[in-house]
Formats: C-alpha cells, sequence, structure tokens
C-alpha cells in the first residue's frame, strides 16, 4: 500500500466518523503530529500496533486500512 492510498483512507473513514485529527488521535492513543503525517502521506511504515489502534478507532477492520 502506498502511503498516499491509506492517507486517503484514514482521512476519509475520520471525516465519515465526523471525528477531528484530535480526536481520532486521542481515541487511539496516537500524537497527532503523527496522524498528521499519516494524513498527509509523509509518515509511511506506521506499526501493525498503530494500525490496529487507528482501526480500533474508527470502528473498521485493520483490513480496510491496508485495501
Amino acid at each position: 500500500m502506498s502511503p498516499k492510498r491509506l492517507s486517503r483512507v484514514l482521512r476519509a473513514l475520520r471525516e465519515a466518523k465526523g471525528l477531528s485529527q484530535v480526536a481520532l488521535a486521542e481515541k487511539a492513543k496516537v500524537e497527532r503530529t503523527y496522524l498528521v503525517k499519516l494524513e498527509s502521506g509523509d509518515k509511511t511504515n506506521p506499526s501493525l500496533d498503530v494500525l490496529k489502534r487507528l482501526a480500533r478507532a474508527l470502528g473498521v477492520p485493520v483490513t480496510e486500512l491496508l485495501e
């Protein structure tokens, strides 16, 4: 998966859930700046742990972030 693809999926899911970046970061227990980098495509290869926390916070399976 390309970083740009992950960034689009993350942003779309977050916005569909009506969450701000701050709210999602808090819910997933990741730094807001890290989430910003993921959504902008500046951060590549997030750990599986981070992906799991983001997926859980968004209420989707991890595979949805990776498709």
